[in-house]
């Protein structure tokens, strides 16, 4: 039996970029398997003030090692709201603090600020139940011996959520939208398989958003100049501050990021009159695009589709990726090819009680979630949905 050790620090100082990327990053071809959790991502996170003191996530990261070897890692964080998560948990923080109970701080293991899919207990393949089991203990004891309400495991992939269920944990599960790609040869191949009503509503959609007067820059790599991330943040600043009262993502964010992943970096830009007044930041995978923040200082009809689904589907096609993960929400991406989804997320509290009694609600819970995936789904674009009116 190898002797199991759990660590628990403050910084990525004090693990080494190839230790982390063991777990983190399984993928064998050029690009990351997930970019955020990878080493640079999460450190640039810390780096730039995007996370630590004053923001409410402090990064508490867990690191398991077996005789003295790292094993496995978790993006874990000490956190005094439930912003910037996606898996909404504010009626049960109401409901535990009318309890006479504490909700914050909670401990959350995910990536900050963005709801993609995708492991999160990070784990050497050779690795994987050993170290989720004494991360997810490592975890549980840190906020029981620190008097803390809960831990949220969120978006986490689905053989992870069925082991998590086996030790002990809670299990959720939402939805969202995504985009998949069935082998098509090209965007036209897409339209093909669609019915007639949806086919020509994007194209229709298409030629408005062109036609806005300007021109569209699809940009990644070397191609992205300093210059694309000062539009941007004007952008990301206007969605943040009508979205979420305050951007997340610090300006050093994007500077640093650029610095550390550029290649792993999709921007979509919309300019008219040598001005940019409209972008899509997205980052790739080696099998999906997560299109993760949209802006805009002018609105055009149909830019919106356009920059954020429609460049997306164009180079996951033209780039061989498995899918678009275009964030979270939006059953208006229906009508454009993105289909309701699955997503998982695990969850434990302190408080036996409380436990119990979300434990109900979430069986109930996952009932109706399935059935809104049965009926939106119906509901698809696609020519192998049920006859409507529209055929």
């Amino acid at each position: 039996m190898s002797e199991i050790s759990i660590e628990i620090v403050t910084s990525l100082d004090a693990i080494s970029q190839s230790d982390w990327d063991r777990c983190a990053d399984w993928a064998t071809g050029p690009r990351h398997e997930n970019p955020f959790t990878t080493y640079d991502f999460l450190r640039t996170l810390e780096d730039s003030g995007s996370v630590g003191a004053g923001t409410g996530w402090d990064p508490y990261y867990l690191i398991a090692r077996a005789d003295g070897v790292v094993i496995g890692v978790a993006p874990q964080y000490l956190k005094s709201h439930s912003q910037g998560e996606y898996i909404f948990d504010h009626s049960w923080a109401h409901a535990y603090e009318r309890a006479g109970g504490q909700y914050y701080p909670k401990l959350q293991i995910a990536a900050p600020f963005t709801p993609v899919t995708g492991r999160r207990f990070l784990a050497h393949p050779d690795h994987v139940d050993l170290a989720q089991a004494a991360l997810t203990q490592g975890a549980i004891k840190f906020a029981q011996n620190n008097g803390l309400s809960s831990v949220h495991i969120t978006f986490c992939n689905k053989d992870e959520f069925d082991r998590g269920e086996q030790l002990g944990l809670l299990q959720r599960e939402t939805q969202q939208f995504h985009w998949m790609n069935n082998g098509y040869a090209d965007f036209d191949a897409f339209l093909g398989a669609l019915s007639a009503r949806k086919r020509k509503n994007i194209k229709r959609e298409r030629a408005t958003a062109q036609g806005f007067g300007g021109t569209i820059e699809v940009l990644t790599g070397a191609e992205i100049q300093p210059f694309h991330w000062d539009a941007f943040w004007e952008f990301y600043q206007d969605t943040g501050a009508r979205k979420w009262g305050s951007p997340y993502l610090t300006r050093a964010f994007f500077d640093m990021i650029h610095d550390r992943m550029a290649d792993d970096i999709l921007l979509v830009l919309a300019k008219r009159d040598g001005a940019y007044v409209a972008g899509a930041l997205n980052f790739i995978g080696d099998q999906a695009l997560y299109g993760r923040y949209w802006g805009c200082v002018e609105h055009h009809s149909c830019l919106h589709f356009e920059l954020c689904y429609y460049q997306a589907i164009d180079f996951a096609i033209s780039h061989g990726l498995a899918r678009v993960e275009a964030g979270a929400q939006g059953e208006h991406k229906l009508a454009r090819g993105y289909v309701p989804t699955k997503t998982y997320s695990l969850h434990w509290f302190r408080e036996p009680r409380f436990q119990d009694a979300v434990a109900e609600y979430l069986v109930a819970e996952r009932s109706a979630n399935s059935e809104d995936i049965e009926i939106l789904t119906g509901y698809g674009p696609f020519k192998s949905q049920p006859a409507s009116e529209d055929e």
